[in-house]
């Protein structure tokens, strides 16, 4: 076999250009999976994908695909559910995995480690939260979507960081960094917010059952055990246990990584198993799971008077929310911050720049939209709602871009005078 591959002929070319053009292909495959605005290329097809299979003549079809019933049903165990359901709790569970791993990681050791480090992108996640939350809430008391308060405090953490890398140099490094820990909290919060606010009726008995999971996963970590296995498998019931007690599935993700180690004793850091499964989980999170998420969600139906609905309390409420909410809530606490000298600004970052970051922070949408399922029961205003999140989104993002390309050039003139003059 191998004279007949290798040997002087033509079936040695053909094989040699077959293979010289399979390794290509896996470069460019491998080098666009490690770029930092693939996810965000594969997140924005699927939602262009989504809207045209909701408004082309298989729409049905697609919403027959959702509903469609996978799972195991018995008298003791209910796992049965519609795609749609699996992938919002199923799958969506292993994505706020991953957020609660980069949590940890970075209040452990990393931007939100120490407190100098963790109170500028704290404050400014917080004052990005309150404000839009505020403003919806305004815009929306005493109507009956005054229940989706919550909707506009979500970043998109995926979207922003694409957009930021997608625009490389024009954003110093110092401010790549400031958005991730922002976005980094401000997930942190949408997972409180959902575990307080977005839960339905408690069932207690399986509250305690998912507390004793929890507390097995906790004297594991005590003990120094560092299988992965141990914490995914009793992970994997805590969100049967949670699902099933009426807060949502997705906080068993957070509170799995809580528990998992990050650093072993008397060994380096490529033996963590938190970072090991940070690592494993980024490729399948960024490139299945958010764009799985975001093509069963934005199958938004285009309908007469939906242009209309922007204009009113819910759909106001989100885009003033997102677009006016967010930069405004960043720049009064970066502002406060340093006033009260408990924070300082990015390394070489300008005002406008602040501003430019708290716009691409209203990138709302994937956090948001999870947000929206949980607010409302009523089919039409979910789709009022993702509408209203999709074009706040795309202002918000087109508004961040403009401004932060502008203060590049802007400092980038203001240098070059300054060089004149001299």
């Amino acid at each position: 076999m191998s004279d007949f591959y290798f040997s002087d002929d033509p079936a040695r070319g053909i094989f040699e250009r077959l293979i010289c053009r399979e390794l290509k292909m896996l470069k460019i495959v491998k080098n666009f999976v490690q770029a930092p605005s693939s996810g965000g290329v594969v997140l924005f097809l699927c939602v262009a994908l989504s809207l045209a299979l909701a408004n082309s003549p298989f729409a049905d079809s697609f919403d027959s695909v959702l509903n469609t019933a996978l799972g195991v049903e018995t008298d003791s165990v209910q796992l049965r559910y519609s795609v749609s359901l699996w992938i919002n709790d199923g799958l969506m569970a292993v994505f706020f995995l991953l957020v609660g791993l980069e949590i940890k990681r970075e209040l452990v050791s990393g931007e939100l480690s120490t407190p100098r480090q963790a109170l500028l992108p704290i404050l400014c996640a917080i004052g990005g939260a309150i404000v839009p939350a505020g403003i919806y809430f305004l815009v929306n008391q005493g109507s009956e979507s005054a229940s989706g308060w919550g909707i506009p405090m979500a970043t998109d953490i995926a979207f922003a960081l694409a957009v930021v890398a997608m625009m490389g140099k024009k954003v110093p490094v110092s401010l790549k960094i400031f958005l991730a820990a922002l976005a980094i909290v401000d997930d942190l919060i949408a997972i409180l917010v959902i575990a307080f606010f977005y839960s339905a009726e408690l069932d207690t008995a399986y509250l305690y059952y998912a507390f004793g999971v929890l507390m097995w996963l906790v004297i594991m970590n005590r003990m120094g055990i560092t299988s992965l296995v141990f914490y995914i498998i009793p992970g994997l019931f805590m969100w049967y246990f949670i699902h099933h007690s009426g807060i949502h599935a997705t906080i068993a993700g957070v509170l799995t990584a809580v528990t998992i180690p990050l650093t072993v004793k008397g060994k380096g850091r490529n033996a963590s198993p938190l970072l090991k499964l940070e690592h494993g989980l980024v490729v399948p999170v960024n490139f299945l799971i958010v764009p799985l998420f975001a093509l069963a969600n934005t199958n938004i139906r285009f309908e007469d008077g939906m242009l209309e609905g922007l204009a009113s309390p819910l759909g106001v409420g989100i885009i003033l929310g997102l677009v006016l909410g967010k930069p405004i809530g960043v720049f009064l606490m970066t502002k406060l911050a340093i006033v009260l000298r408990i924070g300082s600004m990015p390394q070489g970052a300008s005002w406008m720049q602040i501003i430019g970051i708290g716009l691409l922070a209203g990138i709302g949408f994937t956090m948001s939209i999870f947000i929206a399922l949980l607010s409302f029961s009523d089919a039409s205003m979910i789709a009022e709602a993702k509408f209203s999140i999709l074009i706040a989104s795309l202002i918000s993002g087109l508004l961040g871009c403009i401004l932060l390309s502008r203060a590049t050039s802007t400092e980038k003139e203001e240098k070059l005078s300054g060089q004149n003059q001299g």
